[in-house]
This record gives C-alpha cells, structure tokens and sequence, in this order.
C-alpha cells in the first residue's frame, strides 16, 4: 500500500514544469469533486464555487488507500477549505494538505490554473 502513496507529492505552481489539460470548466461539478487521471495517479478536482477558488489533490484517502477523495464533502475549517474522506470523514486542507483531525495522514496537493474555460493541473513529471 505504500507505494500507491508514493507516487503522490504536492507540487507548488512555482514548480510546475508541465500544465496537464484536466478539462473544460463545465467537466467539474460545483461544490464537489471530479476526478482525472494523470499517468499512473488519480487526481481528485473540486471547483469550490463558494469560495470562487479551485483545488486539486491525491484521489487516494491515506487512511484506507481507497481512491474516493473526488467523492468527499468540501467545506472550510478556520477559514481554511477542506475535503472530508466519504468513508471515514478524516479531513485534509485544499491548500497544503495537512490533516485536520491531528492525524499523522496528509495528502498531496497541486496547484490549478483557469485559463479561459479550461483547467489545467501542475505537474512535476
């Protein structure tokens, strides 16, 4: 199992060397999840329309390594958005992936850019 989590590292958009073509803006539920796969990682999206802002992060829950984040419920903690894991409610910042529960858990996140009406994800590789 731990090599599923492995492959996940955040990347910040000052390190984005490849912009991956996730989708048009209408592919993406609001206020919800959609997922995409990049290579050999699913990538969960969420087009949080309260806040105005995008996120993007490893679909993979590294409570239960199940691929189920894109299906989690969005909110904010502090201020600060969050997805909760649909199986067991463990919740992860959208911004730097901490886990707000106090858990040892984190995930990976990545940074997205708009450009006219499509979405693109920052990559590394």
């Amino acid at each position: 199992m731990e090599e599923i989590l492995n492959q996940y590292e955040t990347v910040h958009a000052s390190d984005a060397t490849i912009w991956f073509k996730a989708g048009k803006v209408e592919d993406f539920p609001t206020n919800r999840g959609g997922c995409i796969k990049y290579k050999n990682k699913q990538i969960a999206i969420f087009n949080f329309t309260r806040r105005n802002e995008w996120y993007a992060c490893q679909n993979a829950c590294p409570h239960k390594m199940e691929m189920v984040l894109s299906r989690g419920m969005t909110g904010s903690t502090d201020d600060i958005p969050k997805i909760a894991c649909p199986m067991h409610k463990k919740t992860f910042s959208l911004v730097d992936g901490s886990n707000l529960n106090g858990d040892d858990f984190k995930i990976a996140t990545y940074p997205i850019k708009v450009v006219e009406d499509e979405v693109f994800v920052g990559f590394i590789d």
